[in-house]
């Protein structure tokens, strides 16, 4: 993508970015596209150290730096501890991508619990990554963001956070709770250089869906609510977050932006 002048507004000029869950799917995808338009370098978070190794491996490769942190996001003193020791050996974090959370121990398919049924214990399955966690991660990086007057925020959410899922109550909560935190801090950060959006998500062929996706009868009943007529790829993903933590989004901020072959419309 270029302008005028033929420069790559998609250029990320050696900035360092930080994308949590990146260990499969969407993060994974977000993290290498990272690299393949020239950040500085690339932490790759992951709950599981393999798979944030195996992420990091595939960044090296490409020629960029990368650094491995391994760490649950909801877990705040070792969000920060990580972050900090990462700093001072790859350089302050520009660019984050809050990408970590999950649908729960069931997705919305499956997960026929009536919320009155549940207990807060079961809402923190959701809560933790999907919310809490979004709060940690950017508490650690958005101070150094201000003070040295540049950052991108982006947080993946889900379209369950825009329009309500009535299986997935909770989760549906926390994705727009996360939402609702990004465009307050939008307007907190905006007068420093600081950029914060959403980008939400529909229905999306990862590891994490890889076990209901493959009946076919399933994936149809899904398509039934998208106009168009596929499932979500992780670099449709990518190709937004990309997008929104460059120099091509300098004037965009506490925005949520749909990709989700049109499962819901936004005014």
């Amino acid at each position: 993508m270029v302008n005028d002048g033929g420069k790559d507004v998609l250029d990320l000029h050696g900035r360092v970015a930080m994308v949590t869950g990146a260990g499969q799917g969407v993060g994974r995808r977000i993290a290498l596209h990272f690299a393949e338009h020239n950040a500085g370098a690339v932490i790759v978070n992951d709950f599981f150290l393999e798979r944030a190794e195996a992420v990091t491996n595939a960044v090296r490769e490409l020629g960029v730096k990368a650094a491995a942190m391994a760490c649950d996001v909801a877990d705040f003193d070792l969000v920060h501890r990580s972050v900090q020791q990462l700093q001072e050996s790859l350089g302050p974090i520009e660019i984050l991508v809050n990408n970590a959370g999950n649908a729960g121990p069931a997705t919305s398919i499956t997960d026929t619990t009536p919320f009155w049924e549940t207990s807060p214990e079961d809402w923190a399955t959701w809560i933790r990554p999907n919310f809490t966690g979004v709060l940690n991660v950017t508490h650690a990086v958005v101070g150094g963001m201000v003070r040295r007057g540049y950052g991108r925020v982006v947080t993946v959410i889900s379209d369950a956070g825009r329009v309500g899922e009535p299986n997935l109550i909770a989760y549906s909560g926390a994705k727009a709770g996360a939402a609702g935190f990004s465009r307050a801090l939008a307007k907190a950060v905006g007068r420093h250089g600081v950029t914060v959006n959403c980008v939400a998500l529909a229905t999306m062929r990862t590891p994490a869906t890889e076990h209901y996706l493959q009946d076919k009868t399933m994936v149809q009943k899904i398509l039934r609510y998208y106009q168009i007529k596929r499932l979500g790829e992780p670099e449709d993903a990518a190709n937004m977050v990309l997008f929104l933590a460059s120099d091509a989004a300098t004037w965009i901020t506490g925005q949520t932006f749909p990709v989700n072959g049109g499962y819901s419309m936004s005014m």
